[in-house]
């Protein structure tokens, strides 16, 4: 993605400072990512859900085969593998150099990509390592609740709610063609001197 007039003008970053974030965010993300799973195995794999803050917040143990909100996860289990491990590192490799190639990038523009790197490689590591996701995470008022989540989930929503922005953004290359002035009108600031 490329700087835009519409949004805030900062310092670009370079490879260097972008890989460097990259490199950090994954460490930070991925790290607590696993440990909470590695919590959750350990403490509420097998328990009754648990209920705080009236309800508003749960901890419930879950095993997601899927994808996002359990997607796909009646297909069969090879067709599950290459789709949600191989084709999604795939694509996690593919944004990650995507991220890294450029000389240089704003930060509005990296950091959401970034966020669904990490986070995308902290759910890889479950499907590699179980064949499936755990979530333990749920948030809702009454009926109107989310999926179960996890860390790693939290960073890509994220990154999809920071990329709204940038989506939404008039693409300059697409503004119209300004209209072509007469070089002997008095309206043309390059009309010749007489």
């Amino acid at each position: 993605m490329t700087e835009s007039k519409d949004l805030p003008t900062r310092k670009p970053l370079t490879r260097y400072s972008r890989g460097m974030i990259l490199l950090f965010l994954t460490l930070l993300l991925v790290g607590l990512d696993q440990a909470t799973k590695l919590y959750a195995v350990e403490h509420l794999m097998g328990q009754a859900p648990q209920s705080f803050f009236y309800d508003l917040f749960r901890i419930e143990f879950a095993k997601n085969e899927g994808a996002f909100l359990s997607l796909l996860a009646n297909m069969p289990g090879e067709v599950r593998f290459w789709i949600l491990t191989v084709v999604n590192g795939l694509v996690l490799i593919g944004i990650a150099v995507s991220l890294l190639l450029p000389r240089r990038m704003a930060f509005y523009s990296f950091l959401p990509l970034a966020l669904v790197v990490a986070g995308g490689l902290g759910n890889l590591i479950d499907r590699i390592r179980f064949n499936y996701v755990i979530d333990f995470l749920n948030l809702g008022i009454g009926g109107l609740r989310t999926g179960i989540f996890n860390v790693a989930d939290m960073a890509i929503t994220a990154g999809f709610f920071l990329m709204i922005p940038l989506l939404m953004q008039k693409d300059p290359a697409k503004a119209p063609a300004p209209s072509p002035v007469d070089p002997l009108s008095p309206a043309c600031p390059q009309r010749p001197a007489t």
